[in-house]
C-alpha cells in the first residue's frame, strides 16, 4: 500500500477503535459478555456523543503534528502541553480523560524539563499511556534501518510520559510488529518475524532480564494461543500489548478485531485504539467501516492532519 493509505489505515484505525470503546470504559468483561458492543454508539461511561475519541487519539494527533518538522521531542512536548492546557486536539473542546502518569509528565514538561526524562520511571508508572499514542512513530522508523536507533527513538518518545523499561519495551515490540505488518502481508508471519528480530536484538542489550520476562507470552510463546480468560482489557501496559496482539491474530477483519478489544471490558477505549492501529495498518483503511470513520468527531480535521503528515514525511 502507499504511504498515504498506510497512514490512513493506522490513524483512523486508532481513532475509530478509541471512539468505539469510549462509551464502555470501566465496564467489566462479564458486563460486556452480557451486552457486547456491536457498533458505534454514544453516551455511556463519559456521556459523550457517538464518534467521540479520548486522550488516546488526542495525543496520537499531537504526536503526528510534533513529528512533522523532523524528530524533535520538544516540538512534541509543546503539542502535549497545548492539549492539556488549551484543549488542543480534543473532540469537543474539553479534556475529559487523562492518566495520572501522563498528567504528571506534562507538569514536568511545563517546568522546562528535557522531554525524554519527564515520564514516570517507577514500577507503578506502567499504564498504557505511551503505547496508546505511539503508532505514528512507525512512519519515521520505517526509514531507519538501524535497529539500535529505532529502539532509542521509541525509548525517547515513550519516556516523555512513561519512562520505565516495561513501557518502553511494550512500545518497541508493538512498533516492530507494525513495521512487519506493513512489510509482510501475513499477520502470523509478521508476528514470527517480529519475535525473531526483537529477541535477537534484546539479546545484545544490557537490559534487566526480569523486565523482558514480562513479555514471555508475546516473545517466547504464541500470544494468539492463550485462552481468552487470560486476556485482560486492563490499563496495565503488558496486558494492553497482549490484548491488542491477541485480538488482531484471533479475528479476521478490522471490525472483528476492535470489537473483540472493546468486549474485553475495563480500559475499552485504549485497548481498542491500540488494537485498531495494528488492524488498520494490516487490513487497510478500506476495510474500516466507512460509517464509523465518518462519525468521528472532527473527521475533516483528522483527514487534513493525515494529508499534512504525509506531505511532511515525503519532504
Amino acid at each position: 500500500m502507499s504511504l498515504l493509505n498506510n497512514i490512513r489505515g493506522g490513524v483512523y484505525g486508532v481513532a475509530v477503535g478509541d471512539a468505539l470503546g469510549v462509551p464502555y470504559e470501566f465496564l467489566l468483561k462479564d458486563d460486556m459478555e452480557k451486552r457486547p458492543a456491536t457498533t458505534m454508539v454514544g453516551h455511556g461511561s463519559h456521556n459523550q456523543p457517538p464518534g467521540t475519541w479520548s486522550d488516546d487519539s488526542s495525543l496520537t494527533f499531537c504526536l503526528m503534528e510534533g513529528l512533522m518538522n523532523g524528530y524533535n521531542t520538544h516540538a512534541i512536548a509543546e503539542k502535549f502541553i497545548a492539549w492539556y492546557d488549551d484543549a488542543y486536539w480534543t473532540p469537543h473542546g474539553t479534556v475529559f480523560d487523562i492518566g495520572v502518569t501522563t498528567r504528571q509528565a506534562i507538569f514536568y514538561m511545563k517546568k522546562g524539563h528535557t522531554p525524554e526524562i519527564c515520564g514516570g520511571m517507577d514500577e507503578y508508572s506502567n499504564g498504557n499511556g505511551s503505547l496508546m499514542r505511539i503508532l505514528p512513530l512507525v512512519f519515521l522508523l520505517e526509514k531507519e534501518g538501524d535497529i539500535q536507533k529505532r529502539f532509542q527513538m521509541v525509548k525517547d518518545i515513550s519516556s516523555m510520559t512513561h519512562a520505565h523499561l516495561r513501557s518502553v519495551l511494550a512500545c518497541y515490540i508493538y512498533l516492530e510488529y507494525a513495521l512487519q505488518l506493513m512489510e509482510t502481508k501475513d499477520k502470523f508471519k509478521a508476528y514470527q518475524n517480529m519475535k525473531t528480530l526483537v529477541n535477537a536484538f534484546l539479546a545484545t542489550q544490557d537490559l534487566n532480564p526480569k523486565e523482558i520476562g514480562f513479555y514471555f507470552d508475546v516473545l517466547e510463546y504464541n500470544v494468539n494461543e492463550i485462552q481468552v480468560s487470560r486476556i485482560s482489557g486492563s490499563g496495565y501496559v503488558v496486558n494492553s500489548l497482549k490484548a491488542s496482539l491477541w485480538c488482531l491474530l484471533n479475528t479476521d477483519s478490522y471490525k472483528e478485531a476492535v470489537l473483540a478489544a472493546v468486549n474485553l471490558g475495563e480500559d475499552t477505549d485504549t485497548t481498542a485504539a491500540i488494537t485498531g492501529g495494528l488492524a488498520g495498518l494490516y487490513y487497510g483503511v478500506a476495510q474500516i467501516p466507512k460509517e464509523w470513520i465518518q462519525q468521528l468527531a472532527r473527521y475533516g480535521d483528522i483527514e487534513d492532519l493525515i494529508l499534512r503528515f504525509e506531505i511532511a514525511l515525503k519532504s
